[in-house]
């Protein structure tokens, strides 16, 4: 666990807002869980709207905190604009440019309004280095000859959906890609793989995931956990396969016991 103090959780949807705090309890750090208003997890110490911004960052600084980590899956609500504070209204047409360009370009601004007002953001693997692993496979299963062609082949195509700024992952079996990952998300991904059948559904398969390449890693790093194990199961994969250094494992253990119980490979590629 990397030092520093007063830490605040920005908290999306997922596990990563927990471990974040258990780690960050753990090695009696001060922090604070926040959550957006309709999307906070349970036990957010402050609940905000993105359309009052700045009272927010008021109140971080009120409490002492210094940093900021985003952690877990958000998504962009709608904005009331009834409910913009003077401050934040001055931002409306930063925030409307950036998301007029994509995600990533949306995630930039909110870093930077941020670090204008004086907090630092950092990356959640700042805090907990051990979520991202090394090159290597994980678990007892090896790939095999056909699962390194299809994960070579997924990554030219995770590469590609990156460069416009539209996902992280993809399925791929004999070559051919099953599936890519869109707003709707990677276990939106593997039920739809596991929906295909007949003549368009090739035997085996290869789940990749990675960054975008170029993207700021403090923010929307790919994560993968036991439940996407479970669903690459269930759509009859042969294994998992992700950049390594750029992915991040939620309950690590948890997923290699998962995945060598199931017979999936658990591979952190090299980039």
């Amino acid at each position: 666990m990397a030092g520093g103090t007063g830490t605040a959780i920005v908290a999306g949807q997922g596990a990563l807002p927990g471990i974040l705090a258990d780690g960050l309890r753990a090695a009696d750090l001060p922090f604070i869980l926040a959550g957006i208003e309709g999307h906070a997890p349970p036990g957010c110490d402050l609940v905000f709207r993105i359309e009052r911004l700045m009272p927010l960052i008021d109140a971080l600084h009120d409490q002492g905190m210094t940093r900021v980590v985003f952690a877990g899956a958000m998504h962009r609500p709608r904005l009331d604009p009834g409910l913009f504070d003077p401050r934040t209204a001055a931002l409306v047409p930063r925030f409307l440019a950036a998301m007029q360009a994509g995600d990533d370009a949306a995630l930039r601004v909110i870093i930077a309004i941020f670090e204008e007002a004086g907090l630092e953001v950092v990356g959640a693997t700042d805090l907990m280095p051990g979520l991202v692993p090394g090159p290597g496979v994980l678990g007892a299963v090896q790939p095999g000859p056909s699962d390194t062609i299809d994960a070579a082949r997924a990554a030219q195509i995770v590469a590609a959906l990156g460069a416009v700024d539209v996902g992280q992952g993809a399925v791929v079996a004999a070559g051919l890609c099953l599936a890519v990952e869109a707003l709707p998300g990677t276990d939106a991904m593997l039920d739809a793989v596991a929906a295909l059948s007949g003549g368009l559904r090739p035997q085996g398969g290869v789940l990749y995931k990675a960054a975008k390449r170029g993207q700021d890693r403090r923010v929307d790093l790919p994560a993968l956990g036991p439940e996407t194990v479970a669903r690459a199961h269930a759509a009859g994969l042969r294994g998992i396969a992700f950049e390594a250094g750029s992915v991040m494992l939620l309950d690590r253990a948890r997923m290699v016991a998962d995945a060598d119980a199931r017979g999936l490979f658990l591979w952190a590629r090299p980039a």
